[in-house]
């Protein structure tokens, strides 16, 4: 015991002996590196070189400088002390922002263009002293920024609609913003976006001036109490002086013509008309709220949108920016006693920018344009066509042409990171959309900022700026310079990777990898399959066979295909063509499949090649995850877009084989995406920040509905089933019989009440209240006797037949059915049957449809025909509320064809949307 006591005291003593010399060591060299630097800064007023310098200041404190800030320059100066001297004055020989940074033996020299040019010296100068862990002996560096405008944008929206109120219509409160008045928040957007030199911050809401001003002659127009109004004024000054410190410039961006609910209140009208002429007591209402605005804050920008909210082009456009607006800016400065002007950002969305323009610069002279670069996704990084000519004609009306990456729709809520493809992008922006400026959104989750979509333990939420950090680096670094050797790039981010997750470079390597195979596969699926490019369609949630063969039915926007894509074919121009023998064009569905399926599987099996990761474990496993659920999206699209051409090639050749060949790959798309439900449940809370009705691509929105691939999976089970189900019903044409079309005859059944029959046949009329005409039909309808009814009283109450019938027979019903979203309700016409939904939807065999696009009555939609069979006796045919047709009774031992008839009255080629139905 004496001996482990004695033992453990030499144990003791050696390592507080171990510990002293480490000391002394540690100080030594501490010492060592502890070099004086003095800053000698001239310019005390200018708040951003104020900034620059303590930025400087912090980051040399912190690898082991000693450091002190003065405003004039010693005469004499210690050997061992080094001098980093701010330039007093600007240099004109420099580009906007630029700077210079040269140093000579102990003296390194900051000059710049303007303050922000020496603030940006200061950035540069200290993140080269953090990386090489000292001050860089010899510098010789002059830089400047490529675009004139680097910013992002924050929405003051929500993922729902207020109460009483509708789109865009977002007052600023505690309640519906609590994040808004967090300052600690706001100092970390404003230091992360000086981080990555961006230099505006854009606010979007519809109608802010009401949360923010009071107007003297609309004293009832404010939409918030007093205490929020000087939460407001307290916030917005606060942001906007911080914002100014890092040079950062706050636009605050509103819709046009929205005005606040209390005044709309007080004079009888909505909020907003899209239809509403300009009326004056609007007019003078925006005029003085704008005026009042920037007399208030005068170093604020706007940006208009004169879309949307008011009737999108045309003369009212003009006369409201030029007429309404820029006297309400001149009105704001006039009692300021200032002339220089506030810049105003004029969105081109839904007006015609160029003449706006053409208008406005007589009258006002700091105008910059904006325009999506991709419409409301990220598709392809050089636009063509009819919208990279609207760029490049904004670009050279002599003011700045911003490019705007709008909303992301095809990206959320997955992590996007493929510096690659952003690069090709800014330089698409440069060389083929004459851009010269960013308004970058947030990657996912706009409408829920500042919250990523991310489900995470305990409730917690993740911030956009910390989650997609990678997105926001890599768009500021390339409008800053967009053309950096590749080579040098990926070195570049291997390491910034490696720093984040801490890991090996080379497996940030492998995580750079995974990031840029992941981030090829939505644009090439939204531009070679989708609806649109807006944010109606969110892509990660699939989409439905019937879009995919038939998407014209669903709204397609055309743009994306002509403009925000490659040159090359959709599924149905593909079919076509591979039908006809034709060549192909550009880049095609088949090409996209194989890829996508590629780029998936690399995407994993980079992610998974990473080991050992000693930093941001958490995080590191949510882009796994992400890496997993991207292919299995790609996977799931590929092989329904495979079997979407298969469906399309059996429009031209009317072989079931084909439907038989596609099945197959339908049920595997199915179980893709059943691994994708898997792969997001519990990892996601939404796949789409935009809740509402306005979202329709796959399915509706409404009441926040379908936002989760756990909801949207039995509605793609279902489309199986029922593809399946059709399928076999094909089948039950017996041989031979297909060959010849004879008419149906007419069976013999006597009505319970007096009715008034219409002969099937060219111009006969199937209604008594009104004029709809029969033009062409299925041959196998011609002289059948079908019973009039009244189209207003379907509506309203239903159809029912009572009949006597000796032999067994069947009754045809004509079910119509609109051009609308599959699994939505339509209140006029007759639900077609669907067991799915009525467990009594095949007691008389009326389950399958006979005859598909049967029949063309100019002004109704596509009527597909149904069976009711009913044995001998007094029966009754009774039919829910909504119009459909009564065709007529045949007996039950004659056989039905069960065929697509293919009758449009446009005039297309057979649609084959009625096998998923």
């Amino acid at each position: 015991m004496i001996f482990f006591e004695q033992n453990n005291g030499f144990r003791r003593m050696n390592k507080l002996i171990g510990l002293l010399i480490f000391f002394i060591w540690t100080n030594t060299s501490l010492a060592a590196v502890a070099e004086k630097v003095i800053i000698v800064n001239p310019l005390p007023k200018q708040q951003r070189v104020v900034y620059g310098v303590e930025l400087l200041k912090n980051k040399l404190q912190k690898i082991g400088y000693m450091v002190s800030v003065v405003t004039a320059n010693g005469k004499n100066n210690p050997a061992n002390q080094q001098l980093i001297l701010i330039d007093g004055s600007f240099k004109s020989n420099l580009k906007k922002e630029g700077f210079s940074i040269q140093s000579s033996k102990n003296i390194t020299r900051i000059s710049g263009a303007d303050a922000s040019g020496i603030l940006y010296g200061c950035l540069e100068l200290a993140d080269q002293a953090a990386e090489l862990k000292k001050l860089p002996a010899l510098v010789n560096l002059q830089d400047a920024p490529e675009m004139v405008l680097r910013g992002e944008c924050i929405g003051l929206q929500k993922p729902y609609y207020l109460p009483g109120r509708t789109v865009y219509e977002y007052p600023y409160t505690p309640q519906t913003f609590p994040w808004l008045y967090d300052k600690k928040l706001w100092i970390q957007v404003l230091d992360s976006m000086v981080h990555n030199r961006m230099n505006s911050l854009y606010l979007w809401n519809g109608h802010p001036f009401a949360s923010l001003v009071k107007l003297k002659d609309y004293p009832y127009a404010v939409e918030v109490d007093d205490a929020t109004f000087k939460k407001n004024e307290d916030i917005f000054r606060f942001l906007t002086t911080e914002a100014d410190k890092r040079g950062i410039w706050v636009i605050q961006m509103f819709y046009n013509i929205i005005v606040s609910k209390p005044f709309a209140e007080k004079h009888g009208i909505k909020t907003q008309e899209r239809e509403r002429p300009i009326i004056p007591v609007i007019a003078d209402y925006t005029q003085k709220s704008i005026a009042a605005f920037v007399e208030k804050y005068p170093n604020v920008g706007l940006m208009v949108c004169l879309g949307e909210a008011m009737e999108g082009v045309g003369q009212d456009d003009i006369n409201w920016f030029t007429k309404t607006i820029i006297p309400g800016v001149k009105d704001g400065l006039k009692a300021l006693g200032k002339t220089e002007e506030p810049p105003i950002v004029l969105r081109a969305h839904d007006t015609d920018a160029p003449a706006v323009m053409k208008a406005a610069l007589p009258l006002y002279k700091n105008l910059y344009t904006e325009a999506k670069f991709n419409g409301e996704a990220l598709t392809y990084d050089r636009p063509r066509g009819a919208w990279a000519d609207l760029h490049q004609k904004l670009s050279k009306l002599g003011s700045v042409q911003i490019e705007n990456v709008h909303i992301l729709a095809n990206l959320e809520p997955f992590r996007y990171g493929s510096a690659d493809f952003i690069q090709r992008s800014v330089i698409g922006m440069h060389e083929v959309m004459g851009g010269n400026g960013l308004h970058l959104y947030p990657q996912a989750s706009y409408w829920d900022w500042p919250y990523a979509a991310d489900s995470v333990s305990g409730g917690n939420r993740l911030l956009q700026i910390e989650r997609d950090w990678l997105w926001y680096k890599a768009w500021s670094r390339y409008a800053w310079k967009a053309k950096r050797d590749r080579a040098a790039e990926i070195t570049y981010w291997n390491r910034n990777l490696a720093g984040q997750f801490g890991v090996s470079e080379a497996d940030g390597g492998n995580i750079l990898k995974s990031y840029e195979e992941m981030g090829e596969i939505s644009p090439k699926l939204l531009r070679r399959f989708g609806i649109t490019d807006g944010n109606r369609q969110t892509l990660n949630l699939g989409m439905l066979m019937t879009q995919l063969i038939n998407p014209y039915r669903f709204g397609l926007f055309t743009l994306l295909y002509e403009a925000e894509s490659p040159e090359g074919e959709s599924l149905a121009e593909y079919a076509d063509k591979e039908w006809n023998g034709k060549p192909h064009t550009g880049e095609t569905p088949v090409q996209v499949i194989k890829e996508v399926k590629a780029h998936g599987d690399k995407a994993v099996a980079a992610i998974d090649a990473v080991t050992q990761v000693k930093k941001e474990k958490e995080e590191f496993t949510r882009l796994k995850n992400d890496a997993y659920s991207y292919r299995a999206m790609a996977y799931h699209f590929a092989l329904k877009a495979e079997a979407a051409l298969l469906v399309l090639k059996y429009k031209y050749s009317n072989d079931i084989k084909d439907l038989d060949r596609a099945l197959p790959l339908l049920k595997e798309s199915v179980k893709w995406y059943q691994q994708l439900v898997e792969l997001t449940k519990g990892a996601y809370l939404y796949a789409n920040s935009m809740q509402t009705g306005a979202r329709k691509i796959p399915l509706s929105g409404s009441g926040g509905k379908y936002k989760n691939w756990y909801e949207v999976l039995p509605v793609f089970e279902k489309e199986l089933s029922v593809f399946q189900h059709k399928i076999d019903s094909l089948k039950q044409v017996k041989p031979g019989l297909t060959q010849q079309v004879a008419p149906l005859p007419n069976a013999r059944v006597k009505l319970a009440k007096e009715a008034e029959y219409y002969m099937i046949d060219s111009l006969a009329q199937p209604f008594t209240d009104t004029s709809f005409t029969i033009r062409s039909f299925a041959a196998d309808l011609k002289g059948l006797r079908g019973l009039k009814t009244s189209f207003k009283q379907q509506i309203e109450k239903g159809t029912q037949i009572t009949f006597i019938n000796d032999r067994p027979v069947k009754i045809l019903v004509g079910f119509l059915k609109p051009q609308k979203a599959a699994f939505t309700v339509d209140t006029t016409y007759l639900k077609q049957p669907e067991l799915e939904t009525n467990a009594s939807a095949n007691d008389y065999g009326q389950a399958d449809t006979k005859i598909a696009n049967a029949m063309i009555i100019p002004g109704l939609p596509q009527m597909h025909i149904h069976s009711y069979e009913f044995k001998p006796g007094t029966n009754t045919l009774k039919l829910a509320k909504g119009v459909a047709l009564i065709l007529g009774f045949v007996d039950s031992n004659v056989p039905l064809r069960i065929y697509d008839a293919g009758l449009y009255e446009s005039g297309n080629r057979k649609q084959v949307d009625w096998l998923f139905e």
